[in-house]
């Protein structure tokens, strides 16, 4: 695993599966009976590996969950009790070293900006799929401008990124993810939930460990690894859990 050479000014993330062990939409079955659980777990999984294209599944998922506004925030619950490994610890460590966190989802945006209140991300940094509610709060339609239902769409929201947030890392498990790679300057496949063999096939970088903290030597610098280790709350972070 090679370091970078030259410091990174951000390090964004993917959302399901990368900062929290859950997929958020796998948490709206729950209102649902099973056959439609298994037709959409089913479909999440094919998505997620690349079988199918993500508009294609987007739509008819949403349309078959129907969740309300108030599911959103039960979703966003889920995911901060979730977090995987050393989530938090990690991204306080990148922001000690004054890097900028972000998040970039194809997932739901309510329940991301919980993810990311917790995690101490700043919430114009959270970038998800908005949906629109009636006024009894039933679901009405998704925010079809957004780029994030479909495939590629990870792409232009990190090359909008604030300038000062380039050159940039990108950390993700899925193949949607790993679209950014050659878009950033780094691209990380994280397997330590869901080790998808595309990404793990085609990922210049890849980390396996359940700690989120293993991709710290592969988006920091030798010498930034070494500021870490100066602090007694980051440096059990160089020496992540292993699976």
């Amino acid at each position: 695993m090679a370091s970078p050479t030259h410091p990174l000014a951000a390090v964004y993330f993917d959302c399901d599966s990368t900062l929290s062990s859950i997929e958020g939409v796998d948490e709206l079955l729950q209102f649902v009976d099973e056959a439609l659980r298994r037709d959409i777990a089913a479909l999440t999984d094919r998505a997620m590996n690349g079988a199918l294209p993500l508009a294609e599944v987007y739509e008819t998922r949403l349309q078959k969950l129907a969740p309300r506004r108030a599911q959103l925030d039960e979703v966003g619950a889920h995911y901060v009790r979730n977090v995987v490994p050393d989530g938090a610890e990690t991204i306080a460590a990148l922001q000690h070293l004054g890097k900028h966190v972000g998040v970039v989802s194809g997932g739901l945006l309510t329940p991301v900006q919980h993810l990311a209140r917790h995690l101490g991300i700043p919430l114009e940094h959270a970038h998800a799929v908005p949906l629109m509610f009636d006024e009894r709060g039933d679901y009405v339609d998704f925010d079809r401008r957004s780029p994030l239902w479909q495939n590629g769409g990870k792409i232009p929201v990190v090359q909008g990124a604030p300038a000062h947030h380039h050159p940039m890392a990108f950390v993700g498990d899925g193949v949607t993810d790993l679209e950014t790679q050659g878009h950033v300057a780094r691209f990380v496949g994280f397997g330590g939930v869901v080790a998808r063999d595309a990404v793990r096939a085609q990922a210049e970088h890849f980390v396996a460990t359940p700690s989120l903290a293993g991709v710290l030597p592969l988006v920091l610098t030798e010498e930034e690894q070494q500021l870490l280790l100066l602090e007694a709350r980051f440096r059990p972070l160089l020496s992540p859990r292993e699976a």
